[in-house]
């Protein structure tokens, strides 16, 4: 699968990436993540990327032309979903991440400022999403989030598939059950006395209580 980012802090990435399991998945040709810097495709001498609102404010707003000239550079695959990282968008969830896992491409656009002009998610975009209800200095945590939500539904991104079956929010309102390992007491905290009985049965339900 082929992860687009769009930012105008492209130094933000490659460390993370390169450290968790997307540099697993990359080094096993099952992910690719591209960074583009809006700044490459701004038309002007100083390179600007943001403006003042129309109607009055403070702050700036990204600019549309440069991203529009910057998402005319990639490649589009057969599946792709191009995606504005704001707070106006629609709750990122787990229901979203095995949607977008089904694409060959995912654009992600990182906004900073005030945010980006709306022409974007009006007009070049295909949906809105927001991480969470709080507000970032920008879209490039998020871009990671949703990135990395994505590529570990993958087949063959995670070590041990089988963890994502009882993983929290696998099924709709559901928080996986506490884990825990040894040493078996510490500090005077122990384990709970059923997941040591050895009796699947009774951890089986247990661990089925201790979901949310």
């Amino acid at each position: 699968m082929q992860f687009e980012i769009l930012t105008i802090f492209p130094e933000v990435f490659p460390a993370y990436i390169q450290a968790s399991i997307l540099g697993r998945a990359e080094k096993a040709h099952l992910t690719t993540t591209r960074v583009w810097n809006i700044r490459d495709y701004a038309q002007d001498k100083h390179k600007t990327t943001d403006d003042t609102p129309y109607g009055g404010g403070a702050g700036m707003v990204m600019k549309v032309e440069p991203i529009d000239l910057t998402l005319k550079a990639i490649r589009h695959e057969v599946k792709v979903k191009t995606i504005v990282l704001s707070a106006r968008g629609k709750q990122f969830t787990q229901a979203k991440a095995a949607e977008y896992a089904k694409l060959d491409q995912l654009i992600l656009i990182c906004g900073r400022y005030e945010g980006i002009d709306q022409r974007v998610a009006d007009h070049l975009a295909d949906e809105e999403i927001s991480v969470g209800p709080y507000v970032l200095a920008g879209g490039e945590l998020a871009a990671l989030t949703v990135v990395e939500a994505t590529a570990r539904l993958l087949p063959g991104v995670l070590g041990n598939e089988a963890s994502l079956a009882e993983e929290s929010y696998s099924s709709v309102g559901t928080v996986e059950y506490p884990h825990y390992t040894k040493p078996e007491t510490y500090q005077g905290w122990d384990v709970p006395e059923v997941l040591l009985s050895g009796n699947h049965a009774e951890i089986q339900q247990w661990r089925q209580e201790q979901q949310k």
